[in-house]
């Protein structure tokens, strides 16, 4: 099997200015034996693994360097997994597809840890199960990956863009004469266009969140040609959009609600939320967004009600009693700030009309609120809040949606593509924010290079024997 030249890039240099590699002039004549296009997690993970198998692969990148997304995910510390039982990890996925969950029970989160520390990346659990890198960036890790993957031989392509993807029969191959193969055509800005035929294909071109980052969706329409099916893309991880009213925004918007949870359709997610000018961010509204989108395609167009639990540390009895205590001539604020313990962020949500209006129409005096305990403890432990969507793809974390399972073998190859396999975010699954995103695209970038490396095998013999 053919060994691509390495690079020789220097092991000192920032991942973002790492060297590509230089254009192969007549690469229409020759054939690759593994192209992948996307250089995130799943594709250079895939490149890792094919190449220590001695083929030679060359990823293709639209963006002007690799792994754009990861390098903004490790601003916020780089969370890589989580320790947690692995039943319990793998019920974060939806859909709860038997193929993904093989997968990721294949490639577990302690096979990524010790993958990331082969690099010589530390890694430590945090108080929350999640797993990080000591250095809580990505860089240094990318860095190293970079370098590994260099001296493998793997070549980068950065600004190539994937604008077409052709079955063209068989092409010659260095050890397997007339193997099949895939066309594919790349734009280049302010270049010449580049035509490849690979033996096989790997699509890691990510999903539809955070398009500046190189991953647009634009791959949908590219792949319906083909008669692929596939799920709507949708944005997941993303922020609640909910009403406030002007006071809440310009008082308090960016400002954190601890010790609180949110229930929607009967699931509770306990844990941090910010106040937005738009609704709600965080762990507990992205966990809750699978729910909310559902509830809001049923709802066809109308607002849906999730609620708050402002002290889930207290029962509706606990806090009758702290607020049955005589308040004086202090204000409601003051009392509610100093029986249940509640911020003035708490305290101002249970002053939105709305949320008045909705628990059984209670008046909101200037002195602050309905005077009953039993009626406020019950706001405090369930206070509705009306969602009318969720925040655009555009700043959205993940993605939902994606190429149908039933489109794709058990080795992650199309159906109606030969040859060309899927694997990271342009499948059809989803998970919340807590590593369980990474591990997903590592685990199905593992898999679609397994598939790969079966599958040239098998065309191989195939060709030896006829």
């Amino acid at each position: 099997m053919r060994k691509v030249v390495g690079t020789g890039a220097k092991s000192d240099r920032m991942p973002q200015e790492m060297e590509p590699t230089s254009d192969v002039h007549g690469m229409d004549a020759g054939t690759l034996d593994v192209a992948i296009v996307g250089a995130g997690p799943a594709g250079l993970f895939a490149a890792e693994r094919l190449s220590t198998q001695g083929y030679g692969v060359v990823v293709f990148e639209r963006m002007p360097s690799p792994a754009r997304k990861l390098l903004m995910a490790g601003r916020g510390g780089l969370n890589l997994t989580h320790s947690e039982p692995l039943d319990v990890f793998l019920r974060r996925y939806r859909p709860q597809q038997p193929l993904l969950l093989r997968m990721l029970r294949a490639f577990p989160s302690d096979a990524l840890v010790s993958w990331i520390e082969g690099l010589g990346i530390a890694t430590y659990i945090g108080s929350s199960g999640r797993i990080f890198p000591t250095a809580m960036k990505a860089s240094p890790l990318l860095r190293a990956w970079l370098n590994r993957l260099t001296r493998q031989g793997v070549q980068l392509r950065p600004d190539h863009t994937l604008v077409s993807l052709t079955p063209v029969g068989h092409a010659p191959a260095a050890d397997a004469p007339g193997a099949p193969a895939i066309g594919m055509a790349f734009a280049r800005k302010g270049a010449q266009s580049v035509r490849v035929k690979a033996r096989a294909v790997l699509l890691a071109m990510g999903g539809a969140s955070w398009p500046r980052l190189g991953s647009d969706g634009t791959w949908v329409s590219l792949l319906g040609a083909h008669g692929i099916d596939f799920t709507p893309l949708a944005p997941a991880n993303a922020g609640l959009l909910v009403p406030w009213s002007r006071y809440l925004t310009e008082r308090f918007a960016g400002t954190p609600l601890k010790r609180m949870a949110l229930s929607a359709d009967g699931t509770r997610f306990a844990g941090e939320v910010i106040v937005t000018r738009t609704g709600l961010e965080g762990t507990p509204a992205y966990t809750a967004g699978p729910l909310v989108r559902e509830a809001l395609a049923r709802a066809d167009g109308a607002p849906v009600r999730v609620s708050l639990d402002l002290r889930p540390d207290l029962s509706v009895e606990d806090l009758t009693r702290r607020l049955s205590k005589p308040r004086g001539k202090q204000s409601m604020s003051n009392h509610l700030r100093k029986v249940a313990g509640l911020p003035p962020l708490a305290i101002a949500l249970l002053r939105e009309p709305w949320a008045a209006a909705e628990n059984g129409g209670l008046a909101v005096s200037p002195d602050g609120l309905a005077t009953a305990p039993e009626v406020l403890a019950a706001r405090i432990k369930a206070l509705p809040l009306p969602v009318t969507g969720i925040a655009g793809l555009e700043r959205a974390i993940s993605t939902a949606g994606g190429v149908a399972w039933s489109a794709v073998d058990d080795n992650l190859m199309a159906k109606a593509l030969p040859g060309v396999f899927l694997a990271g975010e342009m499948l059809d699954w989803e998970a919340p924010t807590g590593g369980y995103l990474l591990q997903g695209c590592f685990a199905t970038g593992a898999a679609a290079a397994d598939g790969i490396g079966r599958f040239l095998v098998a065309s191989a013999a195939v060709e030896g024997i006829s």
